[in-house]
């Protein structure tokens, strides 16, 4: 009996504690892993959400998701690997796994499945842990639960579910879009055609979006509520958090009663916000967005008003009449309105326009809007009156007495009416419409004497003003048309311009002495600014054929990516010649050292893997984190600057190109780029991709280990260029051969040689067998993930014609690599 007593005791202990185990357990460690075989999952510390795998529905397929613990129905809140789902066999087996590079690794017999990509901190003991508002979050253990220190967050890519403490918005810092899209069904956790984000106007707000055709519109953010829910204002469980700021614009929530629980999902044709009915055990409906009739995107067209409580629900603004009357009795408004009288633009001194003011509106779509956050309404009228092309205004901010100005420009749609709520907007009329008209009395008291002398003078001024101009764009024609559209692409960005005195005097006048390096597009010279501040001028060759359209594709692409491996654009200068301005790099380019006798001995091998970690990431944002998918087509040596403390920095963007959505590749029959770091595909038929950068990240790769350039073709002795010396050394395992003598001892065999194997996986002929930048990071940085063999390099031979541009230096043969192309017709 004793020994039963104590087998009771021992087995009730070992049920106690797995019990424990499953329902405490909220971290994942590096020694720990949740599996199909373990059944293990993580629950976080309060017992309300749980992450594990799961199969929606009838499918077949497993996912890694989270999901209420304790509530049985319609529960799932985040999936992990949404496009990659594991296929059920019965053989099948699935691991999660955290490695030491902080990446958590999804892998299905060993297959990789899904995986994370760190910010840039640095890592040390990592551990993920699932936190009791539904957000896993990978940090370093002990440092405590704060957003800045986590290494990764699943809040950071929301699926069709909004929780607390989450935001929706973009990260202006890397460019990162915090949305929501739906399912493609019950039973597919997929992304689907759905999606709920911010869309960056100059007065952003959010959209739900069926593709790339706007469904429904809240309107943006008026310091109250959004435009389209004024009920917001007597919400009495949710506050509603709005931040806009140089780094983030995003808005979240919170519950501001603990025992209630509830979600904002988005589905295939509507957004529901749902609470949690203990006593029913079911999600009720609170709010399902869009709401009625006229949240309908545009129902009512151009000036068209979307009443409620009419019969006809649209309705024409007075002043306006149906575009086509037979369609509007129809019940067809998509064309809108009209107005009965034309503006006069302020020409006819008789009936000057003015604005009528409508009261208790959704204000229009904010497309082609302006705001000035710190003007007053009396302010933002007479800027408007001004602008020809400015059709209504109103204040930005209602709370209180009203602050701001907001401009709109061109149609005003998507407007809708409400009873007892809603704002003011001041719409532009033609003079004799003005009834009930916002204008101050003094407006149509003007002494008409002043008027006809202070007319007199503005035309006499203006024809003035118009004669400089003639003569301006005769002495000036090719370079007035280049700036001209320079001007019009830069205004269209939030970019700083600079004056040419102020470069002029920073540059020292262009002096030789400032002068720091040449390339294809023109001359780069060191400056400092009056605010002490270093600077990079690049100046744009004025004999370059390509500068114009280079110059403008680099200031739209650059201005707004932000990423600590990329090279940050400061403004620019269109003065008669076209400048970018750049943050100085102390180091100068990474050529300047890995190729040099004397300075490569300053690169010691952990210096060298953190410039080849850093470049990886750089590239990755372009690839996958940035806003829009960008190709760089130039990657090379030359082309990655070193700040003061050797960390690189990726420069150069005026060959790159852009891909949104599911694009990748190109093609292009204007080769631009530098021999030797070339993808085969490209050079030869101006096919470009994600690939191509991952074939010149692979040169590059290799020149950092090796010290030496990669020559582009065989030469008149017979000898490889490095890539056909690494296959060579590679398959005779004598790879060590070729390292750097210059790193010294400094290096660990087992990482270099990882690095030259992903440098070859990096650099073999077919594009498809190459790694994305996504794995490379993972393979560079985990010494248990296994690499496959690669395949024989692209170009280790003689492939491409040197007829073109093949000038070298008799004294370095391998100068070769540094021939930039500016035009080659494809084959």
């Amino acid at each position: 009996m004793e020994i039963l007593g104590f087998m009771i005791i021992i087995v009730s202990y070992i049920l106690i504690y797995s019990i424990k185990f499953s329902i405490a357990a909220d971290s994942l460690g590096l020694s720990q892993s949740i599996s199909n075989n373990n059944n293990n999952t993580l629950v976080s510390k309060s017992g309300r959400f749980e992450l594990g795998f799961f199969t929606p529905g009838n499918s077949n397929k497993t996912y890694l998701g989270i999901w209420y613990k304790n509530i049985p129905v319609q529960n799932i809140v985040w999936v992990a690997n949404r496009l990659n789902p594991i296929n059920g066999t019965s053989n099948s087996n699935y691991i999660l796994q955290l490695n030491s590079t902080g990446n958590l690794v999804l892998a299905q017999n060993s297959s990789f499945v899904w995986y994370t990509t760190t910010d840039q901190k640095q890592v040390h003991n990592p551990v993920a842990v699932l936190l009791d508002s539904g957000n896993l979050v990978v940090r370093n253990e002990g440092e405590t639960n704060q957003e800045e220190q986590y290494l990764w967050q699943s809040f950071d890519y929301p699926s069709d579910t909004f929780l607390e403490g989450m935001k929706l918005g973009r990260n202006l810092r890397n460019g990162h879009d915090w949305k929501l899209t739906s399912w493609k069904s019950p039973e597919d956790p997929s992304i689907g055609d759905v999606s709920w984000g911010l869309v960056l106007n100059d007065y952003p707000e959010y959209y739900m979006m069926n593709g790339s055709e706007k469904v429904f519109r809240i309107g943006p953010w008026n310091g109250l509520h959004f435009s389209a829910l004024p009920e917001q204002v007597s919400n009495s469980f949710l506050h509603y958090q709005i931040v806009s700021n140089n780094d983030e614009i995003f808005y979240s929530y919170s519950i501001e009663i603990n025992t209630v629980i509830s979600k904002v999902v988005v589905e295939q044709t509507k957004q529901h916000r749902y609470v949690w009915d203990e006593q029913e055990h079911n999600w009720r409906t609170y709010v399902t967005l869009p709401k009625d009739f006229c949240d309908t995107y545009g129902l009512c067209g151009p000036y068209g008003n979307c009443i409620m409580t009419q019969q006809q629900v649209c309705q024409c603004f007075n002043g306006f009449s149906p575009k086509s009357p037979q369609a509007w009795i129809a019940s067809d408004w998509s064309q809108g309105c009209v107005r009965d009288k034309h503006l006069s633009c302020n020409h006819n001194h008789t009936n000057k326009d003015g604005f009528v003011k409508f009261q208790g509106l959704k204000v229009p779509d904010t497309t082609h809007s302006w705001l000035n956050v710190s003007m007053n309404l009396e302010e933002c009228r007479e800027k408007c009156l001004k602008n020809c092309s400015c059709m209504a205004y109103t204040n930005s901010n209602i709370s209180g007495e009203g602050s701001g100005c907001v401009m709109w420009f061109g149609d005003l749609i998507d407007i809708r009416q409400f009873q007892d709520a809603g704002q003011d907007l001041y719409i532009r009329m033609f003079g004799s419409e003005l009834v009930n008209s916002e204008e101050p009395n003094h407006m149509h008291k003007r002494n008409n004497t002043a008027a006809i002398v202070a007319t007199t003078v503005i035309l006499i001024f203006g024809v003035l003003l118009v004669c400089i101009y003639l003569i301006c764009r005769v002495q000036k024609k090719t370079v007035g048309k280049n700036l001209d559209r320079s001007e019009r692409h830069v205004d269209d960005l939030d970019l700083p311009l600079f004056d040419l005195p102020t470069i002029s005097t920073a540059t020292n006048g262009f002096s030789k002495n400032n002068k720091i390096g040449k390339g294809g597009f023109g001359t780069v010279y060191k400056g400092k600014l009056t605010s002490d501040l270093e600077i990079a001028v690049k100046r744009l060759s004025s004999i370059s054929g390509q500068g114009m359209t280079e110059f403008i594709n680099e200031v739209k692409l650059i201005a707004k990516l932000q990423h600590r491996n990329l090279v940050k654009l400061l403004g620019c200068c269109i003065e008669g010649e076209q400048m970018l301005i750049y943050e100085y790099m102390a180091n100068g380019s990474l050529d300047s050292f890995i190729f040099d006798t004397a300075k490569s001995k300053l690169l010691d091998w952990p210096k060298r893997f953190n410039i080849i970690c850093g470049i990886a990431r750089g590239l990755l944002y372009l690839h996958q984190d940035s806003r829009l998918r960008i190709i760089h087509r130039d990657l090379k040596a030359s082309n990655v600057l070193l700040d003061d403390s050797l960390n690189p920095k990726i420069s150069d963007f005026g060959t790159a190109r852009t891909f949104g959505g599911d694009h990748y590749e190109g093609n292009t029959k204007r080769i631009i780029g530098t021999y030797g770091y070339m993808a085969p595909e490209y050079a030869v038929d101006g096919l470009f991709s994600v690939k191509s950068d991952v074939f010149s990240f692979g040169i590059l790769l290799l020149e950092i280990i090796c010290g030496k350039r990669n020559r582009a073709y065989y030469h008149t002795d017979g000898t490889l260029n490095l890539v056909g010396q690494a296959w060579s050394v590679w398959k005779e395992n004598r790879a060590l051969e070729l390292i750097d003598t210059n790193i010294g001892e400094t290096f660990v065999v087992s990482e270099v040689l990882r690095c030259m194997h992903v440098s070859l996986l990096c650099v073999q002929q077919n594009p498809e067998d190459r790694p994305t930048m996504a794995s490379l990071i993972l393979m560079l940085g985990s010494t248990e993930m296994e690499l496959g063999e690669p395949k024989e390099p692209g170009f280790i031979s003689k492939n491409v014609s040197t007829e073109s541009n093949s000038s070298t230096n008799a004294k370095d043969c391998s100068s070769v690599n540094e021939v930039t192309i500016s035009l080659l017709d494809a084959r």
